[in-house]
């Protein structure tokens, strides 16, 4: 199974990976992971047969205390077998679709890179702050504690995807000014602060013309792959303004000395790609690249072996087994969508995924569960979250649904179970909340 070749001339701290693994007892890791020797070894055994082998994540991975530590683990398995670096091979986050793909690939990062901010100062002639920004969670905690007074949100449903809704509802009406661009009118558009604005703006399938012309915009796909949008309906508004628009003619107002012609971007697209052609790594001649046939590739230096580590090459990293399992008497509950949703907006109350009709208010358990807690099938319960500094949120009279899920788990859907996630527990790893890791207690409704 181990590609030593690959290992000794791409990789560094096998050997120390190798002890950590061979010091962790089966029984222990049987315990902890909630599956048996039996099946993980059978799954070695596809592994090892493969001869390429992907493997694809998302936030039900992230979104753990420890999902920094699990990621690297899927890569040092890669690693093993030599599946970096090849067709066919290495791993694969979902990181969202094409805005949030996009946005952090052009520096949308509440930490970005000196680089990036030197090469931003010396095309558009302004020194852009270098300390760090805030994540989600921090941002909203600056907000309650009346230390961020503007929210300006692009697109989202912000106060219904993120934790803790009664925190974090309170936490945008401490603001002075809140103001939200979108296409459709939503939730946190009524959870506003002292002054709040909403921003129409056409959406993506829709016309954009400027004074040049017919606009596109440019997208990023789950495979890295950069390439033009260019919408064919006819806006619902004359009046109704793009979002390059909007935030070049919000420039304009604050910044009547700024040297940049923010009307000039707006005019053309064109120009503000040549601006990040000069400033992004790996969009030299943007405006010619992203109107070749599928667009094109943005660079990943990892396909080429080319690691940006001190070594210089791809490091193992060694974490310890983690206790991770709820204390006796609780379940871990994750959050998650059903198949007719699409981020927060929920198309209807049925999810085709599961089987299930005419329901979001339910929780998913396992069978051994429901009989140890004396939970009957479609029986009502109460659940109570636990958080780290001992606070406990509910929700009542929820539906239990036997599923095929593992013992001690259970499982619901966003943004209804949001509440059940406090705003202070997030992983310390990356700053993710617990979604996926909530520690709860379930009994039949009205017991608890």
């Amino acid at each position: 199974m181990i590609d030593t070749s690959f290992i000794a001339d791409n990789t560094h701290g096998f050997d120390d990976y190798r002890s950590c693994c061979e010091a962790e007892a089966w029984t222990e890791i049987v315990h902890q992971s909630g599956v048996t020797e039996v099946e993980i070894r059978n799954l070695d055994d596809l592994y090892r047969k493969s001869s390429r082998t992907i493997i694809s994540w998302c936030l039900g991975l992230t979104q753990q205390e420890h999902g920094v530590d699990t990621v690297r683990e899927i890569v040092n398995l890669l690693m093993m077998k030599g599946n970096i670096g090849r067709p066919g091979t290495g791993p694969s986050p979902v990181r969202g679709h094409s805005n949030v793909q996009g946005n952090r690939t052009c520096g949308i990062d509440h930490r970005p890179t000196t680089e990036f901010l030197d090469a931003l100062a010396s095309e558009c002639n302004f020194d852009p702050p270098r300390a760090h920004g805030l994540d989600t969670v921090a941002t909203i905690k600056k907000m309650y504690d009346h230390k961020v007074s503007v929210f300006v949100g692009m697109g989202g449903n912000f106060a219904m995807a993120t934790p803790d809704p009664t925190y974090t509802f309170e936490a945008l009406r401490r603001c002075s000014l809140t103001v939200h661009v979108s296409t459709k009118l939503n939730r946190s558009h009524l959870v506003h602060g002292t002054n709040a604005l909403i921003l129409p703006c056409i959406g993506r399938t829709e016309r954009d013309e400027q004074r040049s012309g017919p606009q596109s915009i440019s997208v990023e796909d789950a495979m890295s792959r950069v390439h033009l949008s260019r919408g064919s309906k006819k806006p619902p508004s004359a009046h109704v303004l793009s979002e390059p628009a909007i935030i070049a003619g919000l420039a304009s107002a604050t910044l009547p000395h700024s040297s940049t012609d923010w009307q000039a971007y707006i005019d053309d697209y064109d120009r503000i790609r040549d601006t990040m052609s000069r400033v992004i790594p790996g969009f030299e001649n943007f405006n010619s690249r992203v109107r070749e046939r599928n667009g094109f590739r943005i660079s990943q230096p990892a396909r080429e072996l080319d690691f940006h580590t001190p070594s210089g090459l791809a490091e193992f990293s060694c974490a310890s087994m983690k206790d991770v399992l709820p204390p006796i008497g609780y379940l871990m509950l994750g959050t998650m969508r059903s198949h007719d949703q699409w981020n927060t907006t929920i198309y209807s109350d049925n999810d085709r995924y599961r089987g299930v009709k005419n329901l979001r208010t339910l929780v998913f358990m396992n069978q051994a569960d429901m009989t140890r807690l004396g939970v009957p099938e479609l029986g009502a319960v109460d659940i109570t979250s636990y958080a780290k500094d001992g606070s406990t949120r509910q929700v009542f009279s929820y539906t239990a649904v036997a599923y095929d899920i593992p013992a001690g788990n259970a499982a619901g859907y966003m943004p209804e179970l949001n509440v059940l996630c406090p705003i202070g527990d997030y992983s310390n790893q990356s700053g993710q909340p617990l979604m996926k890791h909530l520690t709860v207690k379930i009994t039949p409704a009205g017991l608890g």
